[in-house]
């Protein structure tokens, strides 16, 4: 027995020898180490190799690079379900604000394979998309087939982005498929899918008009393809989240709904409560919200169709154009929705957002769009708020559960189509170096309505992959560590 003790005895002491001897790519010293899984939340130090975390310890340990990390929170890199901007440009703004992984899944990307390969080795960030429904549906049909393939210039081109791709698809929001469009654009996702779409994106609220029994093919079609849907429902009301769950329900597909709270409004706690009683009867439905009383929209879109006001419990004096920022008239609403833009709709009240954040199981996801100087302050700024507004000073959810809903909870919505995701959202030796290093104390959002973009500050460090991209709240240059997750 005592010989067996000391053998256990000079094995640890020989791990701890080893572990002071060798020297890691990067180290991150003195942090308040959290991770959601295993809700280990205590000081530690962690030693990266490569691109994985290779220790998380107790003991001394030395690096080629040096992470002092002391009174500072180490957290698992930040994961966005559903951000629209494509480019560095908005990763730059997501990188301060501590996401490692910038997803595109409410629209998806269309012409999927050709934007993936503008993106390789290009990426700050982890980076990746569903497939855009609308567009497979819009290169289906005959008569768009031309403009589908200037769309496929622009994408090629490195200028595509959601407003862009809505508006050259909008007239074809009204057409009623043939059956030979509809086989076609059912290959057409199941060849997106093969070339790495992250699942289905199922934008209903932009073709609100499309027939019921095409909303609910596309979710006979995930099953099919054993695959997921994430939709912005119908309408915003409890009927089209009670449309989009009964879809879910009766095909077995699994579904994500998009922005909770801009889709329900002052009902956001009964759709929080329906989503909770179909996962508990077995659903796999879960949802997001960002944390913001405003949402931002194409005025093109079909969310300004007749009624609106009505719909959205907004006048148009609650319309903010996002090139100017002015607030708009009957008269200038109609000038520019005939000329397109974005604006930002004032149409939410802070406890609905407060409910949404308390809710067990909501992640945050920003909904950022693409970069303008007076965007949405969701561009810049949703994971930030959330640790500033929500945990440090209203103190609605603490901080594990803040994280588990940036980290873990999206990494594992998606692990079961994206293996990588199994990796991501832990702190735990195995898993990929994807970690955001902030300031608790200082941790704040400084985009805002009236004074548009601007970088969140207090997270000092982010790791991509396991190499340094934000040093001390600076951009590292010239280095694109982000991967596709696909």
């Amino acid at each position: 027995m005592k010989q067996t003790f000391y053998l256990l005895l000079l094995l640890l002491l020989g791990v701890s020898v080893s572990a002071q001897n060798s020297v890691y790519d990067l180290v991150i010293i003195g942090g308040r180490v959290i991770d959601p899984e295993t809700k280990l939340d205590a000081i530690r130090n962690i030693g990266i190799k490569g691109n994985k975390i290779v220790i998380i310890t107790k003991e001394t340990i030395k690096g080629k690079q040096t992470i002092d990390a002391k009174s500072m929170v180490v957290a698992p890199g930040f994961i966005d379900l559903h951000a629209h901007g494509r480019t560095n440009k908005e990763q730059e703004y997501q990188v301060h604000d501590g996401l490692t992984t910038s997803l595109e899944l409410e629209w998806g990307v269309d012409n999927l394979k050709e934007w993936y390969a503008t993106r390789e080795h290009k990426a700050l960030i982890n980076f990746g998309a569903s497939v855009n429904w609308p567009f497979e549906r819009f290169r289906a049909m005959k008569k768009y087939q031309a403009a589908a393939e200037e769309l496929k210039k622009i994408t090629i081109a490195g200028n595509s982005d959601l407003v862009v791709s809505n508006n050259a698809m909008a007239p074809s929001f009204l057409d009623t498929l043939t059956e030979d469009e509809r086989i076609q654009m059912d290959q057409n996702i199941k060849s997106s899918l093969k070339d790495g779409g992250i699942g289905i994106g199922a934008p209903i609220g932009y073709l609100k008009f499309t027939r019921p029994v095409e909303f609910f093919h596309v979710f006979q079609l995930a099953v099919q393809q054993k695959t997921l849907v994430y939709s912005h429902v119908r309408d915003p009301n409890v009927y089209a989240v009670q449309e989009a769950i009964s879809n879910a329900a009766l095909t077995g597909a699994s579904l994500h709904i998009v922005h909770i709270n801009s889709m329900s409004l002052g009902n956001i706690q009964f759709a929080i409560n329906l989503v909770e009683a179909a996962r508990k009867r077995g659903l796999d439905i879960t949802t997001e919200l960002y944390p913001y009383t405003a949402a931002s929209t194409s005025l093109q879109s079909a969310i300004f169709t007749d009624g609106w006001q009505e719909r959205l419990g907004m006048t148009y004096q609650d319309i903010q154009l996002v090139s100017t920022g002015e607030r708009l008239t009957k008269e200038s609403f109609e000038k520019y929705r005939k000329e397109g833009g974005l604006a930002i709709m004032h149409m939410m009240k802070p406890e609905w957002i407060r409910a949404g954040i308390a809710a067990p199981g909501v992640m945050i996801a920003s909904d950022g769009m693409g970069y303008a100087p007076l965007a949405h302050p969701r561009t810049a700024g949703t994971f930030s708020r959330v640790l500033a507004k929500y945990v440090r000073e209203e103190k609605v959810i603490d901080l594990m559960t803040a994280l588990e809903k940036m980290t873990l909870l999206p990494a594992k919505r998606l692990e079961t189509i994206a293996p990588s995701m199994k990796k991501k959202g832990r702190l735990q030796v195995g898993m990929d170096a994807d970690i955001t290093i902030f300031n608790p104390e200082t941790v704040q959002d400084n985009a805002s309505f009236e004074k548009g973009l601007s970088f969140s500050t207090g997270v000092e460090y982010v790791v991509v992959n396991g190499v340094l991209l934000l040093n001390k709240g600076a951009i590292v240059e010239n280095i694109y560590p982000g991967v596709r997750i696909r």
